[in-house]
């Protein structure tokens, strides 16, 4: 792995660096006073004291904390300094000037740069957390940092019921292997937010790293370059600068430019196409399927307008387990950071409209991000006769998500963007307007009567004999 990079990429060997970061006896932000000790911080790894020789290299000493609770329940962090073995979940404070410099620099030709090291930061309701991982070298087992991040931020004992926003600021963009053990762990815990801004790209032409980065970003993670700011930041507050400002080396945002436009390319949307049959099963308005049968499941096709209406993004998204395709679609516009002073349109072509869960993360996302404007139209209504799904509809119309059916203009356009029509033009079914109208009207009833009880609509638009949604969600969307 010692190659030597074309743009930026190579170079990130298990190997050991004569070139080592250097601790000082200042430790991390302490958590304000709480009234009983955070989860988040109750159980940090505190390490082993055990004064050693040996394990950084010249000038290496790694700087540790432990958690300490004093009297009155004030929570903070006691630094003590460890010479012994790195293990995962060992982590700094601080790097030299020297090795900031030589690792984070953003070269066009980047060899040598056999350590990977991750400056992070993580923030949660009763807990803030700084300190430095790298990599692990033989003689011990090797080990990326990422994933020494990882082992140690799994030894938390992560609370459900906190949110925890992790700041990655990183040498190496991760390899392959690394971003899908990121990828699994950001599935398995919805609670955790994270922004990875990379100094340089790892290995980027080759495609298993390039789709590393895009699984990252598909999960809701934001994936950047570290600019001038960012390196500015790192230097103000991972650097034993020693009261010196950070000098920029020559052509540092050149070179970030060029990161920045490579990573677009990478991160730029690569959606499959749907075949035809599926746009036609799943799209589909027939209030029955007739033979030969077929589930009908849940399909989000998007795409994201700018101000002067140019189609910045798009893609489809199905549901996956625990994962409706709504879900999905929020991760994916969350990764894209879009600018809040810009003004953005979003339509969404659904095949079943969203289950009142969806709709209340949909409002939710929507909320507080005024500079974004939802567009919902749906090819049928899921259970529109439960309560509860009425409701998740009304909600989502009374903030800011418009709701509509599809129609022929929709069904077309929809047909257009993202189905490999090989050329064909739009394949219209028999009756698809009068159904779009059927379904339209269901809808404005349900609409209408946000904040009425009407029992005659309940009737009328009860199906004896339907399945209930617990029953058959999975099957139905």
């Amino acid at each position: 792995m010692g190659r030597q990079a074309n743009w930026s990429g190579g170079g990130r060997a298990l190997g050991r660096s004569s070139l080592g970061p250097c601790g000082r006896s200042h430790p991390p932000r302490c958590p304000s006073t709480l009234s009983a000790p955070s989860p988040c911080l109750e159980s940090l790894p505190a390490g082993n004291s055990q004064g050693q020789s040996g394990g950084f290299g010249p000038g290496g000493c790694a700087q540790r904390a432990q958690l300490g609770v004093t009297p009155g329940n004030h929570l903070c962090f006691s630094p003590f300094l460890s010479f012994g073995p790195r293990n995962p979940e060992e982590w700094f404070h601080e790097l030299s000037p020297r090795t900031f410099s030589f690792h984070f620099r953003n070269l066009r030709f980047a060899s040598g740069r056999n350590r990977s090291y991750i400056c992070c930061q993580v923030e949660g309701k009763n807990c803030f957390f700084q300190g430095i991982f790298q990599n692990q070298v033989p003689p011990d087992p090797p080990c990326h940092a990422e994933l020494c991040f990882l082992s140690w931020f799994q030894s938390w004992g992560l609370s459900p019921d906190e949110h925890y926003y992790v700041t990655w600021f990183i040498s190496w963009s991760p390899c392959c292997e690394c971003a899908a053990k990121v990828a699994q762990f950001l599935e398995e815990n919805r609670n955790v937010s994270l922004s990875l801004s990379a100094a340089r790209l790892y290995y980027f032409w080759k495609s298993e790293s390039r789709e590393g980065l895009r699984r990252l970003s598909d999960l809701g993670a934001q994936v950047g370059i570290m600019s001038f700011q960012d390196f500015q930041h790192c230097w103000n507050n991972f650097v034993h600068n020693l009261g010196m400002p950070f000098q920029p080396w020559k052509k540092l945002h050149k070179n970030y430019q060029r990161l920045v436009t490579e990573l677009k390319q990478i991160l730029r949307n690569t959606m499959n196409l749907l075949k035809e049959n599926i746009f036609k099963q799943q799209f589909g308005n027939q209030p029955r399927v007739s033979a030969p049968y077929y589930l009908r499941k849940t399909y989000l096709c998007y795409q994201v307008k700018g101000p002067d209406d140019s189609i910045l993004d798009k893609g489809c998204f199905q549901n996956k387990k625990k994962r409706h395709a709504e879900i999905r679609f929020i991760d994916k516009i969350n990764s894209l950071n879009l600018d809040q002073n810009q003004c953005y349109r979003i339509i969404c072509y659904v095949t079943w409209s969203p289950c009142h869960n969806c709709a209340k993360e949909l409002v939710d996302f929507i909320s507080n991000r005024h500079h974004l404007s939802l567009q919902l139209f749906a090819s049928r209504l899921y259970f529109h006769w439960v309560r509860c799904y009425q409701r998740g509809l009304q909600r989502l119309q009374a903030n800011r998500v418009s709701v509509a059916v599809m129609k022929g203009p929709e069904f077309k356009d929809c047909w257009e963007k993202f189905v490999d029509h090989q050329g064909e033009s739009f394949p219209s079914w028999e009756k698809l307007e009068q159904y779009s109208e059927s379904i339209s009207r269901r809808l404005s009833r349900i609409l209408r009567f946000a904040n009425q009880n009407n029992l005659e609509d309940s009737f009328r638009d009860l199906r004896l004999g339907s399945p209930s949604p617990s029953s058959s969600r999975s099957d139905s969307r």
